[in-house]
């Protein structure tokens, strides 16, 4: 099923629009979509709803709000990015089995220190990029809230969710240095629905 559901973002107006949702804070209808990537509606309903059912857009239905008029109050189809997780590897592959297998002997024996200690030295090199456009690269979806930088998706959420001090620990140390480096801090900073790790402005004055 992972591989067809990939399969789906080969077609370019599908990747548009899935990207879109993906990213957007707020669920999506048809019209926000389809206005988005410069389509038809129709056209717009069709790919989010092979997208819906090959498991990588949830749909959910509810009363526009601010619509007036006839045949405003009827529940309208809207969008948002599925949790389930999508992985492909040929030949098969199962290295979530070891990565848990890992965490708890890790969780046991009390080797969270050394953890960090090595994740320090594993994190994203910047060479003169800017960090917002390294989060984005590792897979973070970085995005600014005021003065800001928050993270949309945690590349280890599953684990993250079985151990989280351990993986947010690990997930902050990989993150500190490269953020002292372009000038910012990194801290915990947890909240439903996004990383652990929030970035502020480091003050010089």
């Amino acid at each position: 099923m992972s591989i067809e559901a990939v399969a789906l973002l080969q077609d370019p107006i599908r990747r548009r629009l899935y990207d879109y949702v993906a990213a957007a804070d707020h669920d999506v209808s048809r019209d926000e979509a389809a206005e988005a990537v410069e389509i038809k509606r129709q056209l717009a309903a069709f790919h989010l709803d092979k997208l819906t059912e090959a498991g990588l857009l949830d749909a959910v239905f509810r009363r526009p709000e601010g619509r007036t008029g006839p045949g405003s109050g009827r529940p309208a189809k809207f969008y948002r990015r599925a949790d389930a997780e999508f992985a492909v590897t040929l030949p098969a592959r199962d290295y979530r089995t070891v990565a848990t297998v890992l965490a708890e002997v890790i969780e046991h024996e009390g080797f969270e220190d050394a953890i960090e200690r090595v994740a320090a030295t594993h994190g994203p090199h910047l060479e003169g990029r800017d960090l917002f456009d390294v989060l984005a690269e590792r897979g973070y979806e970085p995005y600014r809230d005021g003065e800001v930088i928050r993270l949309r998706n945690c590349p280890f959420h599953r684990l993250a969710l079985d151990f989280p001090p351990l993986v947010c620990g690990m997930n902050l140390a990989l993150l500190a240095g490269p953020a002292a480096e372009a000038g910012w801090t990194a801290r915990m900073d947890p909240a439903p629905g996004r990383c652990c790790i929030s970035f502020s402005k480091i003050n010089t004055d």
